[in-house]
């Protein structure tokens, strides 16, 4: 089942681009290359650490086309699709190939503000349409809105497709709910780095990571060996990345990662407008951070 092989780490891809804002695809074949030499579990494409929302249609099938082919079979493969319009959701995942793609990651509608009601119609709405199974994404500081515990164990119950949530509200009362009333199957991913050691320790079944493609090798060994209930390695390899964590995400994402992998040699750290690089300032913290691991 493919509820197994989504456990552990996966990693939220970035989308490198060249100087002149054409997409980097050789570059994105070295983001893959590490991630899975690293010992990631499986890879997330067109997320919003792959800067999704500035890329065309045709950009979004480009990607997932190269990533199906790079990767060989040798992960899964997870494809973000959500959206705030409903219909128009179903019409691009109803138009979509997806051979090569083990299930669909698809974020709460944003913006809009629905209602749990809304919330709930929309995902039935995309489980009907869907061929595979589905992560509902929940990001309430970047949505707008919340998906209510109650609301996500609905659907748990209710839509078959739906197979798990990430959950990246940073609630850790919300999170116990989820773990606690889940069906047993039913997997509950973080969606937040710096906290997925304490959430694995509640009972979460991995994390949908962004430092993981940076540092892959510590990383997902600190979520198997937490998984795996050896929370004192977990906790030693869990430190060795906290403070360079911090610093991805300390002036927004995908800048801090694609920084970190452009200081490795793997992408260049070009980003799509609204979206800038880091100041000077952060460059210097990361590039001694990162020459120290």
């Amino acid at each position: 089942m493919i509820n197994q092989k989504l456990k552990g780490t996966g990693v939220a891809l970035v989308t490198p681009f060249n100087q002149n804002g054409e997409i980097d695809f050789e570059g994105l074949g070295r983001v893959i290359d590490h991630s899975i030499n690293g010992g990631v579990e499986y890879l997330v494409s067109l997320g919003t650490t792959g800067e999704s929302v500035t890329l065309s249609k045709e950009e979004k099938k480009e990607i997932l086309k190269f990533t199906v082919a790079h990767n060989a079979g040798r992960v899964p493969v997870v494809a973000g699709f959500g959206g705030n319009n409903t219909v128009e959701l179903i019409r691009d995942i109803t138009a979509q190939d997806f051979t090569g793609i083990d299930a669909i990651l698809s974020v709460s509608p944003y913006y809009n503000k629905p209602t749990q009601q809304g919330i709930l119609a929309h995902y039935k709405a995309v489980a009907a349409a869907s061929p595979l199974p589905i992560l509902l994404y929940n990001v309430p500081g970047r949505t707008g809105s919340n998906i209510a515990a109650t609301t996500a164990l609905q659907l748990a119950r209710e839509e078959a497709k739906i197979i798990g949530i990430k959950e990246a509200s940073g609630d850790f009362t919300q999170a116990m709910q989820l773990v606690k009333n889940a069906p047993d199957d039913f997997l509950v991913i973080s969606g937040d780095d710096n906290i997925t050691l304490g959430l694995i320790a509640y009972g979460f079944h991995g994390v949908i990571s962004v430092v993981g493609q940076a540092f892959p090798t510590v990383f997902s060994s600190m979520v198997r060996n937490a998984l795996a209930g050896d929370f004192a390695e977990a906790k030693e390899l869990h430190y060795q990345l906290n403070d360079i964590t911090d610093m991805l995400f300390a002036e927004g994402n995908p800048g801090g990662v694609k920084y970190a992998l452009e200081l490795q040699g793997i992408c260049q750290s070009h980003l799509r407008l609204p979206l800038v690089g880091i100041s000077d300032a952060l460059k210097a913290k990361m590039k001694q951070a990162v020459a120290q691991l």
